[in-house]
């Protein structure tokens, strides 16, 4: 086996003592986590930046790292949803596209976690549709002026900046084309609103509102005119941890069922015996592990610098992991009965926070549109 292979589908030895060391630091925490203790606890190991450069902090691996993080800390109970945003999307476009001062200011504090960004793509509008965004910026001197709204932006209350896609108008074409600004929270003009949501999670939902922010002329990440390529260069890592969100989300809710079912005695025999109870419990167990195989493929694709090939395992990864985590979960809270929604067992809050991951950061449906469309070359309806 090449050792391109055993990197895709074997881990490392390095890797698997990472897993089992953000395991057991998760295991400390468990589900009734203080998620901003974790955080901090988490950074100072060094876990939240693992695939930011050794230079600026970080630990100079990749997405496959930070992935195995996201997924552990998942598996123990206690996700960290911002790590899909922080280290993961801007951590990431920052690093590959920054300025050499970007990288100074934010790089560091995003390895550590003593630094944290928001991510804000999405408008009440266009969904995802970056052709369809509707934020602007324009040009005032040498400065910009950002304009536009926001909607489910996550964790923009404990973030020091948010990364906002906006679009600004081409010289030669006149066409609006994406572009990356990171703007501070105290920056004049910048306003966050709460969204009340019915999903129990650490991290609170926010809309956006930007009224002519003006920014400096160092505020636009990276090329002008390479927005869209930076822009999905942040998108495939964001699906890539939403697929270990789903699985670490999943393997925790599996293992409690299993835990529950080996022990769990009716009559004469434990109800984990009966194959109405383990067959489900195994079928949940092989779709999980198959959506890990694919989040591997597309994290080791992505590290290997194959950006295409990366995006199509990436959506395909997301898919499966959120299929896998939704259907894991609602089968343990079944095997558990009564129990499966109490507080006690941490397992009825999941069936919210399970749907999270079919829905966003974009739908199972544009998902399946993506893959008839570039892999099976059928045409698009849209």
């Amino acid at each position: 086996m090449t050792a391109g292979l055993e990197n895709a589908l074997l881990e490392t030895e390095e890797r698997r003592a990472l897993r089992e060391a953000v395991g057991e630091l998760g295991r400390r925490h468990g589900r009734g986590y203080d998620a901003e203790k974790l955080w901090q606890e988490a950074g100072a190991l060094g876990y939240l930046g693992v695939n930011l450069p050794e230079s600026y902090g970080g630990g100079g691996g990749g997405l496959t790292e930070l992935s195995i993080v996201l997924e552990e800390l998942g598996t123990a109970g206690c996700p960290l949803l911002l790590m899909v945003v922080s280290p993961a999307i801007c951590g990431t476009v920052i690093a590959r596209f920054g300025t050499p001062e970007q990288k100074q200011r934010w790089l560091p504090g995003l390895s550590d976690g003593t630094t944290r960004m928001a991510f804000g793509i999405t408008e009440p509008e266009a969904g995802s549709n970056s052709h369809r965004l509707t934020t602007v910026a324009r040009r005032d001197g040498s400065d910009w002026l950002l304009s536009g709204r926001k909607v489910f932006i996550s964790g923009v209350d404990v973030c020091d900046a948010t990364l906002i896609v906006g679009r600004t108008e081409d010289a030669r074409t006149g066409k609006l084309k994406p572009c990356l600004f990171i703007v501070p929270r105290e920056t004049p003009g910048f306003e966050y609103r709460q969204i009340d949501m019915e999903l129990a999670a650490p991290e609170k939902q926010f809309q956006l509102f930007l009224d002519d922010v003006r920014l400096p002329a160092d505020a636009l990440v990276g090329d002008e005119d390479a927005g869209l390529l930076q822009l999905f260069a942040g998108l495939n890592p964001e699906r890539v941890m939403t697929a270990a969100f789903s699985i670490g989300m999943g393997r925790y809710a599996l293992s409690t069922a299993v835990g529950y079912a080996r022990t769990r005695q009716v009559w004469q025999a434990p109800i984990g015996s009966h194959q109405a109870i383990a067959h489900p419990l195994a079928q949940a167990h092989i779709e999980l592990e198959l959506a890990r195989l694919m989040m591997r493929k597309a994290a080791f694709l992505y590290d290997s610098g194959d950006d295409i090939g990366a995006g199509e395992a990436a959506n395909m990864a997301k898919y499966a992991a959120a299929e896998a985590g939704a259907k894991a979960v609602d089968q343990a809270v079944h095997t558990l009965g009564g129990n499966g929604l109490t507080t006690e067992y941490g397992l009825a809050s999941l069936l919210t926070a399970s749907r999270v991951s079919r829905i966003a950061p974009v739908s199972r449906e544009m998902i399946l549109n993506f893959v008839s469309h570039h892999t099976l070359g059928l045409p698009k309806s849209y």
